[in-house]
């Protein structure tokens, strides 16, 4: 199977969950199918991430694209003149006629059996008319992350824009999701969302996977007393809102009972306000970018997930437990992967009782050993990536098979008109 596979980005470096999961998915895929990456390049990429776009796919061809640098005064510009737009901001950015031309003509030439529409972004950029069947790959729901967006926001007039850019985000997907032929979501939850609230069929879920290989502990890094660590990319708006909601809601009641706990968080670009608490608060430790985060997260004696918004599932989550790691995180944090509270990880929905829980492993380090091994047995019998990718190119597969079926039924329906 040749497949035509769209996105915003180069893969390299591999630094956030959304290429994470694409990188780990491709590099199977290749194995068994011809992978053509279609993308647009804003030149954030690393200097070699075409070179190394040979470890997830066969071919690369990169369009040409200008992004505008958040909080710049041309951003802000932007973010004004998208009220005119019925298109959501984070749609109409990646809005290119080159990727769409080349979509349409890699299609008309029969140069692949089925286009990827990997997130919903680049689906801006598919036409209508294509001449191979569609795969729509939702890592979330993303309506429903802008709705919690303005959900959370205290700001009337911040409350207001978000509130029109998940109108917009909602009526964008729904009409991705009712012209591809295939819908693909990470979880079980997103998949029925979709169906639900879309009322499109041909949706499938295939689970998150790990790397199992890679996240382990090397124990070359010994666990540090009442330290806590939180790993991700800090220019997605619901990571800066989890570290905001626990620096400012829950950090303060654990330092009531631990005094000396210190935070570390991990991910690049961090926000300007992070950046100027952890100058003023020795207990807050901003890395930015690194090259590799398991000896952070080593290191750690408990992992925070204090998510409040997101959609899909959450990488981090799975990579902490294969790292042995007691985890504590909020139900939307963990929203979508198969974990028990108390079994696996620790869930807790206010800051009072994610304070109190993570107060209570800090305490008990007997306790958090065990959590911590429980969760890295659990992801090693079932979560490799191998498994998702086999999934994935099945439901592809049987996307081909009944797109050459209708086409025969339409073909027989005009010899007998004829």
């Amino acid at each position: 199977m040749h497949i035509l596979w769209l996105k915003t980005e180069l893969l390299h470096p591999v630094d956030k969950g959304g290429k994470i999961r694409t990188y780990q998915m491709l590099k199977e895929l290749r194995r068994d199918h011809q992978i053509t990456y279609l993308t647009l390049d804003d030149g954030a990429a690393a200097v070699d991430a075409r070179e190394q776009a040979t470890e997830y796919c066969h071919g690369v061809i990169s369009i040409p694209h200008r992004t505008t640098a958040k909080f710049s005064a041309a951003f802000y510009s932007e973010l004004a003149s998208n009220l005119l737009s019925p298109l959501p901001y984070a749609i109409n950015k990646y809005d290119s006629a080159p990727m769409r031309e080349q979509v349409s003509q890699l299609s008309a030439s029969r140069g692949c059996d089925v286009i990827v529409c990997d997130f919903l972004a680049p689906a801006v950029n598919v036409p209508r008319e294509v001449a191979c069947p569609t795969v729509l790959f939702q890592h979330n729901v993303e309506a429903m992350i802008w709705k919690r967006h303005y959900e959370v926001q205290s700001n009337p007039v911040k409350r207001a824009y978000l509130r029109g850019q998940w109108r917009k985000m909602r009526a964008f997907e729904r009409q991705s999701c009712g012209r591809f032929d295939t819908v693909v979501t990470v979880s079980r939850e997103d998949r029925e969302m979709i169906r639900r609230e879309y009322e499109t069929e041909n949706v499938y879920d295939v689970p998150t996977g790990v790397d199992v290989e890679f996240f382990k502990p090397s124990g070359a890094v010994a666990s540090e007393a009442n330290s806590l660590v939180f790993t991700g990319s800090m220019d997605w708006l619901p990571n800066e809102d989890a570290i905001r909601y626990f620096t400012e809601q829950i950090m303060p009641l654990i330092k009531q009972k631990v005094s000396d706990v210190t935070l570390t968080v991990v991910g690049r670009n961090p926000y300007p306000g992070l950046l100027e608490l952890s100058k003023h608060d020795d207990s807050i430790v901003v890395t930015g970018r690194v090259d590799d985060v398991r000896p952070f997260m080593e290191k750690a004696a408990v992992y925070i997930v204090p998510l409040r918004i997101g959609g899909g599932t959450r990488l981090k989550i799975f990579e902490a437990m294969a790292m042995e790691k007691a985890v504590v995180s909020t139900s939307v944090g963990a929203e979508g992967l198969p974990v028990r509270n108390n079994k696996e990880l620790i869930l807790a929905d206010t800051p009072e009782t994610f304070a109190g829980s993570v107060v209570r492993l800090l305490q008990d380090q007997a306790l958090a050993r065990r959590l911590g091994q429980r969760a890295a047995a659990r992801v090693r019998e079932t979560f490799g990536w191998r498994r998702a990718a086999e999934n994935f190119a099945l439901i592809c597969e049987n996307t081909v098979s009944k797109a050459a079926v209708q086409t025969s039924v339409e073909d027989e329906g005009v010899l007998v008109s004829r």
